[in-house]
């Protein structure tokens, strides 16, 4: 193998099943891939370990770690051909550091299992939302990590999105959610919720999961609008609000002009909102680019039910 190419779709963050926990596992959660935004990386073989293109200095460091990790021998030539945005909800970072590392694995021919990928693209380490909808597209739900065990989340369900259901994806213009340093501090600071936690999972299993088996948007956007807010209210004391500040007002906006289901991606600034049909999406992204006012983008997107596409040269 000469060449790899791997195009990593986005994804929607819908929130953790309990950010906080005193049990046996913290965090879980859910979310979905879209295909647009995505991180689109080439591989080939080279004697020297080089990136070039958008964040190469972070796509650098990965290639060097999953060398590393996965025992491999020799260079590579990696070009990041298009990436995701940055910082405001869609899981940049994730999509980046598992699309290098399944690349420079397969020019070894190498195609380790997807917790082996993570630990050698050093994710997972909280959320594994963003590594199950690389490998298999979808939604998901994952089940939180163990304390003390290096270790992605493992996978609960995953469930393909309806071909007829689309997403309205805003992106406003605004200050990036929390990243890093500032994010580990959130967490931190955050208290036990049980009761909050309850709830929110009982929405997952009695009503959004289930209105999405039946193909039900009604059922599925109405549960999806609750646990976003719930878990935008456990979030509150650290983002200051249900959402980020610029966010709020965009859910609002999009629920009150159709969407079934609507929430913010992660810690945004990115919104989404759920219809059915794309001639209702086209309206919606209408309705949308007037609220915006110019101030951020609104496109209209497909849910994304492959995952990661790899192509070998």
């Amino acid at each position: 193998m000469t060449s790899v190419r791997i195009e990593a779709p986005a994804r929607l963050h819908f929130g953790m099943l309990d950010a906080v926990g005193g049990g046996t596992r913290r965090f879980g959660g859910l979310g979905v891939a879209v295909r647009r935004p995505a991180t689109v990386v080439e591989a080939s073989t080279s004697d020297e370990l080089t990136v070039e293109g958008p964040d190469a200095a972070r796509a650098l460091v990965v290639a060097e770690g999953c060398r590393e990790a996965l025992g491999l021998a020799g260079g590579a030539r990696i070009r990041v051909l298009e990436a995701i945005p940055a910082h405001v909800g869609l899981g940049s970072g994730t999509k980046l550091a598992l699309a290098v590392a399944a690349a420079v694995a397969a020019l070894t021919g190498q195609t380790p299992e997807p917790l082996a990928i993570a630990r050698a693209a050093g994710r997972g380490g909280r959320s594994a939302v963003g590594l199950w909808t690389f490998v298999l597209g979808g939604l998901v739900v994952e089940g939180g990590v163990r304390s003390g065990v290096e270790q992605a989340a493992p996978l609960l369900v995953r469930h393909a999105m309806p071909d007829d259901w689309y997403c309205v994806l805003a992106i406003p213009s605004a200050e990036p959610g929390l990243s890093g340093p500032a994010e580990e501090q959130a967490f931190a600071r955050l208290r036990p919720d049980p009761t909050r936690a309850a709830l929110i999972a009982q929405l997952v299993l009695t009503s959004l999961l289930p209105g999405l088996v039946d193909r039900d948007l009604t059922e599925f956007g109405a549960a999806l609008t609750r646990v976003q807010r719930l878990v935008g209210e456990a979030f509150a004391p650290v983002q200051g609000g249900t959402f980020h500040p610029r966010a709020g007002p965009l859910v609002d906006a999009l629920l009150r002009l159709g969407a079934a289901g609507a929430g913010q991606s992660s810690w945004g600034p990115a919104v989404y909102g759920v219809v059915s049909g794309e001639a209702a999406g086209r309206a919606l992204v209408g309705g949308m680019e007037t609220e915006l006012a110019g101030r951020g983008r609104v496109e209209l997107v497909r849910f994304d039910n492959r995952g990661a596409r790899v192509e070998i040269g």
